[in-house]
């Protein structure tokens, strides 16, 4: 029987040697190398949306696409913000994982035609369980932990590997219910990660540095809609198209930087989901904005009805996302918050009704930036209430 200290002592990992939970961590250089395969894979999947005005399929399709590659990112983070000893097995663990997301990269523009989506997911959730099976002699809740992973996504990876044998129309179910059996793995075994909390900062690093990633694709469908030479008309809307993402970024990382979720992060689970919501309704954001400078610079007068409706779903989505994760970082949601989220929500949806986009684009870049004036001080108010409780 080989026992745990000797696992440990093969693989040439300690406990000790392992991240704690009181130590400040942050990003490391690996990381952050794997972040950039999946930008690939994300403006691959926003690329997806190349029709002027997309039927509600193809948004779907979309979305759950960024789901696919944010749910393959999202595994890597939660394995680093828990373990990550950082040496040579971990290194070539982790570049074998990018050519999986290279492949996922590369086969999202015509999934699920190509077979390198889910060829390369199961490269990426492969290395993961190998790195799982590496630390699990590490400890008692290491070994409950892996357990939980290994059950849940192995049974999800067998749907995974069954849609390389089937037709190309039939791949999509199988790929959304082991999606699904991995979504729910640690939902039903949360009672024992929770035995092994994810990194109190480094976890909402990571997760936040990936939303900085989303929001920099939006400025660059935005960016890369704007002509050589812009007209007046063309010049206002991406100016104050610009605003609205600037807005959400000022939201967003006043939020981080007050630590607010540090002591109620638990396993994260909840926090993770949350962003993938919020994830999806960037991405969208980034494409509605682009697609509405093109618009313009075609000499459209207003906007698309359908184009509207998408702008103030994604902005709406991203709203209530905050108040998810303001309910997730003090347990509760206070009244003023909801007060003014709800006519924020209504307001954006009112300013859709406007189809010009010279009036359409200002007034929306106001609204958001009154929203980030007021919910800012809001979110820093609240931390300073927090640290003192």
């Amino acid at each position: 029987m080989i026992r745990p200290r000797r696992i440990i002592e093969r693989w040439g990992l300690d406990p000790e040697s392992l991240p704690g939970e009181e130590e400040e961590r942050h990003a490391s250089w690996l990381e952050l190398f794997f972040d950039l395969v999946f930008v690939l894979a994300l403006l691959a999947v926003q690329d997806r949306l190349t029709n002027a005005v997309p039927d509600p399929d193809d948004v779907l399709r979309t979305a759950g696409l960024f789901v696919i590659v944010f749910w393959a990112w999202l595994g890597q983070a939660f394995y680093d913000t828990r373990f990550d000893p950082d040496d040579l097995g971990h290194r070539l663990a982790v570049l074998v994982g990018m050519v999986g997301a290279g492949a996922m990269a590369i086969g999202a523009k015509d999934a699920p035609k190509t077979l390198l989506l889910p060829i390369g997911y199961l490269v990426v959730r492969g290395t993961l369980l190998a790195l799982y099976l590496r630390v699990r002699g590490t400890g008692r809740t290491a070994r409950r932990l892996t357990t939980v992973y290994f059950i849940g996504f192995s049974a999800g990876l067998l749907f995974w590997v069954a849609s390389l044998a089937v037709s190309a129309h039939t791949r999509p179910l199988l790929w959304a219910i082991g999606l699904v059996v991995e979504l729910l793995t640690p939902w039903l075994g949360r009672r024992w990660l929770i035995q092994h909390p994810v990194h109190p900062s480094h976890l909402p690093e990571r997760i936040g540095q990936f939303t900085i990633i989303l929001l920099g694709i939006s400025l660059t469908d935005l960016i890369g809609a704007v002509p050589t030479r812009p007209s007046p008309a063309v010049a206002v809307v991406a100016i104050t198209a610009f605003l609205i993402p600037a807005s959400v970024w000022w939201v967003y990382t006043t939020f981080v930087t007050m630590g607010l979720t540090t002591s109620r992060l638990s396993a994260g689970i909840g926090y993770a989901t949350v962003h993938a919501v919020i994830g999806s309704a960037l991405l969208l954001l980034g494409w509605c904005l682009g697609q509405v400078v093109r618009d313009v610079a075609e000499g459209r007068e207003d906007l698309p009805h359908m184009l509207r409706l998408l702008l103030a779903v994604s902005l709406a989505s991203w709203m209530t996302g905050g108040l998810a994760l303001q309910r997730i970082a003090l347990g509760t949601i206070p009244l003023l918050r909801i007060g003014i989220g709800v006519v924020a929500v209504g307001l954006v949806g009112a300013a859709a009704l406007v189809p010009p986009p010279l009036v359409l684009m200002p007034l929306l870049a106001l609204l958001m930036i009154c929203y980030a004036v007021v919910v800012s001080r809001l979110i820093v108010r609240f931390g300073k209430e927090h640290i003192e409780t």
